[in-house]
């Protein structure tokens, strides 16, 4: 029986609703979206006119792939940052709208210098990078990804933004800077531990282990970052981190015994602690 793209809308997010899915509004959209080729405003202005056998099919099937574990993200091949579309595949981390508050903190620093490096370290799809050079034109951004595989999206994604996309292991990459080269390095690096990458939720799963793991206790890539990166930073310069709700007290330690001053810490939007940020004093 033909159904008209509201319709098909309408009863996608029903099933995923049902399912559980706390999104079920946004998949149900971006899904029907993504079977239809249409855009979100295509959508709604075609709401009353009939889809396609092949377009319900298509949606339909990409729902019950979804409902079986596969992010819509992997599944329509794209997601926005801060509004930002980004490219994206399994290759890369999906960026979540919690990360948004490390933009949010670093912003108003890098609003006042205007003219300043910043470095995006495991950058992924580069949606930090991505998203202060938004905001800031005047700041030199680079991206740092060691992936080749997520080094393909995280070019794309910067194509045309002025922001620089560099292959290289962050662990190794700052033997390449100049000592006081940077006012800025915002990084959400691997923070998994162990047993957690041993017990992903069947979403989380999908997505690169590269980008997730941190190690036995997850703090691997902070250690390095904080030990190495130090001396990188400019006197004044600042440190942001993402971190995972429970690594709060850890990171904010690691960065004082590497010897950044005015450590503190910040919660997402959902009441989680999610950055820690720290200066580089002198």
């Amino acid at each position: 029986m033909a159904t008209t793209y509201n319709n098909l809308y309408l009863d996608l997010r029903t099933e995923l609703r049902r399912a559980g899915d706390e999104e079920a509004t946004q998949s149900a959209r971006e899904l029907v979206c993504a079977a239809a080729a249409k855009t979100r405003e295509e959508l709604v202005r075609d709401g009353s006119l009939y889809a396609s056998p092949e377009v319900e099919k298509s949606a339909r099937e990409l729902v019950k792939r979804h409902l079986a574990g596969e992010p819509v993200a992997y599944l329509i091949g794209e997601w926005e940052f801060y509004g930002l579309p980004l490219d994206i595949s399994k290759e890369v981390l999906i960026p979540r709208p919690d990360t948004e508050v490390l933009v949010d903190q670093a912003l108003p620093y890098v609003q006042s210098l205007g003219n300043c490096r910043v470095l995006d370290l495991c950058a992924g799809t580069g949606c930090l990078g991505i998203g202060i050079r938004h905001f800031v034109p005047s700041a030199s951004v680079t991206c740092v990804e060691k992936s080749p595989q997520a080094l393909q999206y995280l070019q794309a994604n910067v194509h045309g933004t002025g922001v620089q996309a560099k292959a290289a292991d962050v662990l190794q990459y700052w033997r390449e800077l100049m000592p006081q080269s940077v006012q800025l390095i915002i990084s959400n690096p691997p923070y998994l531990t162990g047993a957690e990458m041993q017990a992903l939720m069947p979403e989380t799963a999908h997505e690169p282990a590269m980008a997730l793991d941190g190690g036995t206790d997850g703090l691997d890539f902070y250690r390095a970052i904080a030990a190495h990166y130090r001396d990188i930073v400019c006197p004044g310069g600042w440190l942001v981190f993402e971190i995972g709700c429970a690594q709060r007290a850890d990171v904010m330690e690691i960065c004082r015994q590497n010897g950044w001053q005015q450590v503190q810490a910040r919660k997402d939007y959902g009441g989680n602690d999610r950055v820690v940020y720290a200066q580089r004093v002198k």
